[in-house]
């Protein structure tokens, strides 16, 4: 039998919401751009059943087992986000034949329905430069008044969307590729994810805004 998602009262969403920021306040202040809140937590208050939880997780543990066998330092450039089956690959790679070969992989998973190719092709200087402001940031070198990187632009979204009113931000994931922002997740309603897409655009640095997010069904 499956598990219904957890429902809560906008009263509820509310006090989670303004727990996650106080916690990611002071995350931003104190360690740069490590997120202290995991994503184990953030699971029980997400729109989808445990059952497409495990299944997305295991999509998703796949395709950066795959990449890591093409070249164990594509995962500073690459990432991999899915939500309910559909699969979001964003990241800057500055090699055509490398980027072919990291799609092929990530597909190569029978569950995946929908599959959003957003991996930009840049050049080989951008794409040293993104990864070392990836590098710095996974080892908690990099504040976040450091420079506006897609490191600082990700950080400044998560701060806002999880302030912002009447807006569920787990149901969500964001990626920024040299400032071009792309997001994957599921929608309470349509003036819910106008006003993340709004808060998005409006971000110092973010250039463009796709969006992959379903409109839920509930």
């Amino acid at each position: 039998m499956l598990t219904q998602p957890l429902s809560l009262t906008a009263n509820s969403r509310k006090i989670i919401g303004l727990f996650i920021g106080g916690a990611l306040a002071m995350t931003l202040i104190g360690c740069g751009t490590q997120t202290i809140i995991s994503e184990t937590a953030k699971a029980a208050f997400e729109d989808r059943l445990a059952e497409e939880q495990v299944v997305d997780a295991k999509i998703k543990t796949g395709i950066v087992s795959r990449i890591i066998d093409i070249d164990k330092s594509l995962i500073l450039d690459v990432s991999v986000d899915v939500w309910k089956n559909r699969v979001m690959m964003t990241g800057a790679l500055s090699d055509s034949d490398i980027r072919n070969s990291v799609i092929r992989a990530a597909q190569e998973d029978s569950r995946i329905s929908d599959f959003y190719n957003d991996i930009h092709i840049v050049s080989p200087e951008e794409q040293s430069q993104r990864r070392e402001w990836m590098d710095k940031a996974k080892s908690g070198g990099q504040t976040v008044s450091n420079v506006v990187s897609d490191v600082w632009i990700e950080t400044k979204i998560s701060a806002q969307l999880i302030s912002a009113e009447d807006v569920t931000s787990v149901n969500y994931r964001w990626r920024s590729v040299l400032g071009a922002i792309y997001i994957i997740g599921e929608a309470a309603s349509s003036s819910e994810l106008n006003k993340v897409l709004d808060i998005i655009s409006a971000t110092k640095g973010v250039k463009s805004v796709k969006s992959h997010v379903l409109l839920s069904s509930h």
